[in-house]
């Protein structure tokens, strides 16, 4: 009985260490620290799959939105070698994008390799503006869709990585009770 009520004593603090735990991550790609390409494991995510580019100092019109560095595709690049992945499943927020008049981009977000939502379009200006990725559930996958690759340069790329709901800890909370009553019961025998 103790150890129920230990239990569920712990679940709000369980619950709200698991939401603190859940802040999110802006990759400011100012602590890479040089120009090049953005390393495969950047921000715990696969850049692998395309040739993103981290540049520093001024260069109208591709304005950084914090810090001196941010990142821009291939010119010319198919949208697919814009890839990012994520090996466990993220909420994706969105990003800030500055560059050329018409170099439009969109998010295509997937999850277990289904599209599971597309941003609105945002048209770049030097000004730097945030373009959100208008979907709350879960991704592992971000595609940074453009007719003009190249064109653009993306900064403060932000994202929340999944932890389970306070429903899921409450449940993993009751079956440990469920067992640690059982193993009592079995050791007064």
């Amino acid at each position: 009985m103790k150890q129920q009520l230990l239990a569920l004593a712990l679940a709000p603090v369980l619950a709200l260490s698991f939401a603190a735990a859940a802040s999110a991550t802006t990759l400011t790609f100012d602590d890479i620290g040089a120009d090049g390409f953005v390393p495969a494991n950047y921000g715990g995510l696969d850049w692998s799959q395309g040739d993103w580019f981290n540049f520093g100092g001024a260069q109208d019109p591709y304005t950084a939105h914090s810090g001196d560095y941010r990142v821009a595709s291939g010119f010319l690049d198919a949208d697919a070698a814009t890839t990012i992945r994520s090996a466990t499943p993220i909420h994706f927020d969105g990003a800030w994008f500055s560059g050329l008049d018409g170099a439009t981009v969109t998010f295509n977000l997937y999850y277990q390799g289904a599209l599971v939502a597309t941003s609105a379009t945002l048209d770049p200006s030097s000004t730097p503006s945030f373009l959100a990725s208008g979907y709350s559930g879960l991704v592992d996958q971000i595609v940074v869709a453009s007719p003009a690759q190249g064109s653009y340069a993306m900064d403060d790329f932000t994202f929340t990585a999944a932890v389970p709901e306070p429903q899921t800890v409450a449940l993993m909370l009751a079956g440990l009770c469920f067992v640690s009553g059982i193993a009592r019961v079995r050791n007064r025998r």
